[in-house]
């Protein structure tokens, strides 16, 4: 209802108004659909000179490192289905995660680094560049205050769908990724961890029809499947050598009988759960107008589907958008995307019992027989997991030229709304049924007036004045509710209250609700963040030469508290255009530029609670049961409380950046590149300091803790064939180096434990901290004396024994324990970028995708879980899950050394680095072969104007060092837990084609 409520009101109030982005409009004649070379982004609110809609506009004859990225001609050829997928490697500075192949799955950015320690779901959230479409700072993920009610922050409550599955790439003309403040500061705080920049295909006078559609298949790798025989022979060695009688007689019950069926049959569960998946998209678009109104609808349907568990994202889109150039002095612009999306989620246990809170005997794992495993999945099937996510983004522009004088007005709106309607019959949980319904919506208002004047003086000075101010109104909300043990499995809905009698099922089942009311929970939480700024800026050039640009931002947050409301910060940049100035003779130099910039952005807090000054939140519930309030009816307290005491003097954090660069091209722009050094500093993070125990507390909420990124971005690009060879080879390379360092800690602290992470000043803050691994005790005697004690070493106060590991002892007190642990390893990359070639031969064209991670390190929990058999078996908890993927072979067994698994200092934890391995990695992500057909029509006079058709291959090969699966699927935690699903190799074809 409010969807639609807010698509009439887009539509009806809306047009009434004259506010919007700005952005230029795209000329019709370089506006095909096959081939369009982005125009040069210009900020929000900055608005283009009134023109003819039939003129045509210059192209940018370079790429600059952080400027366009790709282009409609370049993007409409990648694999993909999401933004992320298409980003991966092409541009410097940029990093994407994928920690599962499963379509529609969160994705994560990084820009230049993190401004955080990644341990949270909520600290990923925070770092997350801001993403800009026609000027619209759009919602790109869900507001993670919904975690406060979850036990566990594997995925978030609601549908957690990727919300940038909204953009339908065929309806996209350029993307840039915007690094340094010179080019982002216009956007203030949303510019702090950087701005992904996208403009849409603009409408053309021109009349024009384009339809683009691929179809393709996913195939699935093989893999090597395990039974109970597999399974018991690789724990055989384990009960050899080190087993008591005891300890043989309590082997799992699953293993026990090898005439067991269930266990020891055919282990051919792949056949019902990896499968080939169709994989499509199609997108039409039809655009017109004359010399004072042009118009541009475009309609698409695609599907990604994956090849584990029946999992897939369906997408629908529509988009609209109107130039119109009523008068000489006036252009008005209207813009409205609308999309749903579909997702069809995983049937992971463990995903499924974090939502539903509950946990059954986990003694039997599900069988490897297609036949159990069939009949376990027939049972699955009377349940249902339905998740839907509604998306408007719309925008209205005015901008009024008088003279040298530009008045530009812009009311932009973004909604994004999620529904999830679960339940799971009796006969999976243990005779539990369960039932949820979840609804949340994000939604951002966005109203942004600038004024700007330019003038030159005899073509030599050139000055640009702008003056503007943005308000930002977010409003994130959920509704969520669940229930247990209805009264039959034939009732899904769960009906909270009747409408006459609300109390009548309150103690007792009702006929018509079906579920009992002191076994219903619900959940309803709002949060709001606006945020007010005032800005000018002054651009000044001189003949061409030298470019001067100071910016003053004022930025409120209603998120800040009272006393430290606004933040105040200028950004500075310059630019000498040497070739001008000193080489206008150089024939080989065709550009020399010479750059940098310094400023500061404030860092919004997403929290609302820390603007109330002093207060406390507390835990009410069992301990580490955040949703279940109360005991009988009764609501209780819990100490210590995990939220932190929140006192006064929390200022805004904010980012301070330097940045100089290089740009050069050669030999008739043949040669070009681009080198950018950066110093980014985070300042005055909160971080939870422990503290006010006495008060019941675990910690306290500080600021002060400081985060530097240092490091190189470098882009080139040749061509590498002379001009007259018919084989034409562009081959492009960009790079980054990042060296991340924790420089400060609240209250002048050396360090801090938070969980199994240590951040300590001077280190980075995405190390591992890890207990040394030199080998094994091989027997008693291996095992060091203490010499003024006599005693065995220990861990923890644990003797060591044969058959344990042998860790070192870094401080030599004889005692392995916390103090012994070391920080080693980056869970990001140190190095990263892409390595891309284009060749084209007539009408012929091939393109070579390759995307590449050095210095990065995980932890392969996955095969630690393998190896800790004892202790996983011998505790019912989250973690011992066995999913159906338990019985595929991942990984080199004999790298391992076979420790005692009954041991009491746990030998195979993962706190240690013999599971910590080098994850960098080289990846073809795709080969594309296309036919250009446009001069083929041309001699035909056929109606069609254009026409191209393409073949792709994507996830061609990975080299990697990493004995685990593909070392893309982890995610911000550096843990590979097994649990990210494949990326497929997918196999495509397609036609672009304009009329």
């Amino acid at each position: 209802m409010r969807f639609t409520t807010l698509l009439l009101l887009t539509f009806l109030v809306l047009p009434a108004l004259s506010f919007g982005t700005g952005k230029n409009k795209s000329d019709s004649n370089l506006s095909s659909e096959l081939d369009t070379t982005a125009s040069k982004r210009k900020p929000a609110g900055q608005a283009a000179a009134p023109r003819n809609l039939n003129k045509p506009k210059k192209r940018d004859s370079l790429k600059k490192a952080s400027a366009v990225l790709l282009d409609s001609a370049e993007i409409t050829k990648l694999p993909g289905f999401v933004l992320q997928q298409y980003l991966k490697g092409r541009a410097s500075g940029l990093y994407i995660e994928e920690p599962t192949g499963e379509p529609g799955s969160v994705q994560h950015f990084f820009i230049r680094g993190t401004s955080v320690p990644l341990i949270s779901a909520r600290s990923a959230y925070e770092t997350q560049p801001t993403v800009v479409v026609d000027g619209i700072p759009v919602i790109s993920e869900d507001h993670p205050f919904a975690y406060d009610i979850q036990q566990y922050d594997f995925t978030r409550i609601g549908p957690a769908t990727n919300l940038l599955g909204n953009l339908d790439l065929d309806n996209i003309a350029s993307i840039e990724v915007l690094k340094d403040f010179s080019e982002s500061g216009k956007y203030g705080p949303r510019a702090a961890n950087g701005i992904i920049y996208i403009t849409t295909k603009k409408p053309g006078s021109q009349k024009k029809i384009s339809f683009n559609t691929y179809i393709g298949v996913a195939t699935p790798n093989s893999v090597t499947t395990l039974n109970g025989a597999s399974e018991n022979n690789f724990r055989k060695p384990f009960y050899t050598k080190y087993a008591t009688k005891d300890q043989k007689q309590s082997i799992a019950p699953y293993l026990r009988d090898s005439l067991y069926n269930v266990y020891y049959g055919p282990s051919n569960w792949t056949d019902l759960y990896y499968k080939n998946a169709l994989q499509y998209n199609a997108n039409i678009s039809v655009s017109g107008g004359n010399k004072n109104t042009a118009f541009r609808i475009a309609v698409g349907n695609g599907r990604s589907s994956g090849v584990a568990d029946g999992t897939a994202l369906t997408r629908f889109n529509a988009a609209m958008a109107l130039d119109m150039q009523p008068a000489k002095w006036l252009d008005l612009t209207i813009s409205f995307d609308g999309t749903q999306l579909l997702r069809d989620r995983n049937k992971n246990l463990r995903d499924r019992f974090a939502d539903v809170r509950y946990l059954p005997d986990l003694t039997n794992p599900v069988s490897p027989n297609k036949l159990y495993y069939g009949q376990y999945l027939n049972e699955y099937n009377k349940s249902f997991d339905n998740n839907k996510s509604n998306i408007a983004d719309g925008y209205l522009n005015s901008k009024l030229t008088f003279g040298k004088f530009t008045v530009n007005t812009r009311l932009a709106v973004d909604y994004r709304e999620g529904y999830r309607d679960e339940f799971f019959p009796s006969t999976l949980l243990e005779t539990n049924s369960y039932v949820a319904n979840y609804f949340g919506y994000d939604q951002r208002v966005v109203i942004n007036n600038t004024i700007s004047y330019k003038t030159d003086w005899r073509k030599t000075h050139f000055l640009e004045l702008e003056a503007g101010q943005d308000l930002q109104m977010d409003t994130y909300r959920y509704n969520y509710g669940y229930a247990y043990h209805g009264t039959s499995d034939y009732i899904k809905l769960n009906i909270f209250d009747s409408p006459t009698t609300p109390t009548l099922a309150f103690f007792s089942y009702n006929p018509t609700l079906g579920f009992l009311n002191t076994l219903s929970y619900r959940f309803v939480d709002q949060t709001k963040n606006n945020l007010e700024s005032f800005y000018a800026n002054a651009n000044y050039r001189y003949q061409d030469k030298y470019q001067f640009s100071l910016m003053l931002r004022a930025d409120g947050s209603s998120n800040q508290q009272p006393t430290s409301r606004w933040f105040y910060s200028p950004i500075l940049s310059a630019t000498w255009h040497i070739k001008n100035d000193l080489l206008k003779a150089n024939s080989t130099i065709n550009m020399l530029d010479a750059k940098a910039s310094y400023g500061f952005a404030g860092h919004v807090q997403q929290d609302d609670r820390f603007a109330a000054g002093p207060q406390y939140t507390v835990d009410i519930g069992y301990t580490n049961e955040p949703r279940l309030g109360t005991y009988t009816g009764d609501a209780t307290l819990n100490r210590p409380y995990t939220a932190g005491w929140v006192g006064y003097g929390i200022p805004w954090a904010y980012v301070e950046q330097l940045n100089a660069g290089l740009d050069i091209a050669l030999w008739k722009n043949k040669l070009q590149a681009s080198v950018d050094f950066y110093s980014r500093t985070d300042h005055n993070e909160l971080i939870n300091v422990p503290g006010f125990a006495e008060y019941g507390y675990a910690s306290a909420v500080m600021p002060g803790m400081k985060i530097n990124n240092t490091g190189v971005d470098a882009e080139i690009t040749a061509e590498l064939l002379p001009v007259k060879s018919k084989l034409k080879w562009t081959s492009s390379v960009n790079i980054n180096y990042n060296h991340n360092e924790l420089k400060a800690l609240p209250g002048g602290l050396s360090q801090i434990v938070i969980g199994t992470h240590l951040l300590r000043v001077g280190n980075a803050v995405d190390q591992y901290w890890v207990f040394q691994n030199q080998g094994i005790y091989n027997n008693s005697a291996e095992v060091p004396l203490n010499p003024n004690t006599g005693s065995p070493i220990t861990f923890q106060g644990i003797p060591f024994q044969a058959g344990d590991p042998k860790w070192k002892d870094n401080n030599g007190d004889y005692t392995v324990d916390n103090n012994d642990k070391v920080l080693k390893g980056h869970s990001m990359p140190v190095v990263s970028g892409g390595f891309n070639n284009d060749f084209r031969y007539k009408n012929w064209g091939l393109a070579i995708n390759m995307y590449y991670n050095l210095g990065r390190n995980i932890v392969n929990q996955d095969m630690a879980k393998r190896f800790d058999f004892i202790n996983q078996e011998s505790t019912n908890n989250i973690n011992a899950v066995k999913e159906i993927t338990f019985w595929e072979k991942r990984g080199d067994y004999g790298r391992y050394p076979i420790y005692n698994p009954w041991s009491p200092v746990i030998p195979y934890r993962t706190d240690q680095d013999l599971f910590l391995e080098n994850a960098s990695f080289i990846k073809m992500r795709s080969l594309s072969l296309s036919y250009d057909l446009t001069s083929f029509f041309a001699r035909k006079k056929s109606t069609i104007s254009k026409m191209l058709i393409y073949t792709s291959i994507s996830n061609v090969f990975t080299i990697t060092p990493y004995t685990g699966r593909d070392p893309e699927l982890v995610d911000y935690t550096g843990y590979d837990t097994g649990y990210g699903q494949p990326i497929a190799r997918t196999y495509s074809i397609g036609v672009k084609m304009d009329l």
